[in-house]
């Protein structure tokens, strides 16, 4: 009964996205790429190949799953690649991407998209990245026997499998023929409602960024910018609750420089960063020699780059922990630097893991940004030391993909 009622909600969501997908253009490439999903099967699936399926819900969790699949396909030729995405924003980034064979949007957890789906990729193996509990995908790959795992998951008990109302949800956990969690806590949490296939394995995005660390570019106009000597606090992702936190700060200490790199490059955002800014500044698109040498503030208004900008800060200071929750920490203290962001980090254990080890910091207003800004800049020791914290916690914490795969065929 309480299946026939999620399809139906599922259904009805569908429904909304066709609609909304007229006025709304996320919408209408979740809508439009769905559309194209069976054709792209039918014509690129190898009927002779063995596939192991990749799914990530968005850009953040193929980069999870990212070392996995690229270790796979050097040590484990005679398998093909799917990778499929429910977001845009993941789909549109990767879907040229060269470690998969076959890249595609998911369909709706209908369970007619749904055996559409399997009948034309026919997996031979399901991997789910960290989130993504569809429950007629789980139950239908359950059972066809193919053999479907779970990594770098992390469960917490207000999640919906935990609540009262949403037990019968457990049995999409169930289907799963091995789960690979980050922690104790979540491994502790499931075996409490009798789901003991768990192995804790940590987390594949620390592999991840050692590996963007050991690749990183080169950016010669980037390396001007930073040769002048004082010390560059990089932003990422940042939002305009970050933006009018850091750069008001930016704005009084000349003793500094900035990098800032939004999460969001339209030009409605880029002009907002330059009204707030009061020192000299260039766009990356627009600067040359002279001006990386002469300004003190350089806007990042391309994608691709942020993870090897790092490599140029003295501190950095990761967005998004204003609003939904922080983005990527890893990636910048990989490059032994101390991470700043903000309050909204509870649901992120690589943060929390920062702040106890002395590498990261959150702040939650001006004031404690200020005071944390201080005490870095004008403490050197307390700069070196933070940041080889952040840097040791990243590579102490490596090794999830290998942990894995070791399970893969058992």
């Amino acid at each position: 009964m309480m299946r026939y009622i999620y399809t139906m909600a599922l259904h009805l969501y569908a429904l909304s996205v066709e609609i909304a997908s007229f006025f709304n253009r996320k919408a209408r490439m979740t809508r439009v790429g769905q559309w194209y999903t069976n054709g792209i099967l039918r014509k690129n699936i190898d009927r002779n190949a063995k596939y192991i399926w990749f799914h990530a819900a968005s850009l953040g969790e193929f980069e999870q799953g990212r070392p996995m699949i690229e270790t796979i396909r050097k040590r484990f030729p005679e398998y093909k690649i799917l990778l499929t995405f429910f977001s845009p924003s993941g789909y549109e980034v990767r879907k040229n991407y060269a470690g998969a064979n076959v890249i595609c949007y998911l369909p709706f957890d209908t369970l007619y998209k749904v055996r559409k789906f399997l009948n034309l990729a026919n997996p031979h193996i399901a991997v789910f990245i960290k989130y993504e509990f569809w429950l007629n995908y789980l139950t239908e790959l359950k059972k066809r026997g193919i053999k479907t795992y779970l990594i770098s998951a992390v469960f917490r008990p207000n999640q919906l499998f935990f609540r009262w109302y949403g037990k019968w949800y457990l049995n999409a956990l169930r289907c799963y023929e091995r789960l690979f969690v980050q922690d104790e806590g979540s491994k502790k949490l499931l075996a409490k409602y009798g789901i003991t296939n768990v192995e804790v394995s940590g987390d594949t995005r620390f592999d991840r960024v050692l590996e963007i660390q050991k690749n990183a570019r080169l950016l010669p106009g980037i390396e001007t910018f930073a040769n002048e000597g004082r010390p560059i606090l990089v932003a990422g992702s940042s939002w305009p609750e970050d933006e009018g936190i850091l750069i008001p700060y930016f704005n009084l200490h000349p003793e500094m420089k900035l990098i800032i790199a939004p999460h969001e490059i339209h030009r409605e955002h880029l002009l907002y960063i330059q009204s707030l800014l009061s020192r000299p500044s260039v766009r990356l698109s627009e600067a040359n020699e002279e001006t990386m040498r002469t300004c003190d503030c350089l806007i990042i208004d391309s994608f691709g780059l942020l993870s090897s900008i790092y490599r140029y800060g003295k501190i950095a200071y990761i967005g998004g922990g204003f609003g939904k929750g922080i983005h990527n920490t890893l990636e910048a203290a990989v490059y032994n630097i101390p991470v700043i962001f903000g309050p909204k980090f509870q649901k992120f254990k690589e943060a929390k893991g920062l702040i106890t080890c002395g590498g990261g910091f959150s702040v939650d207003n001006d004031k404690a940004f200020a005071d944390c800004m201080n005490d870095i800049i004008s403490k050197p020791e307390l700069r070196e030391t933070a940041g080889i914290a952040a840097g040791d916690f990243v590579r102490n914490n490596a090794g999830a993909t290998e942990y894995i795969l070791s399970f893969f065929g058992k």
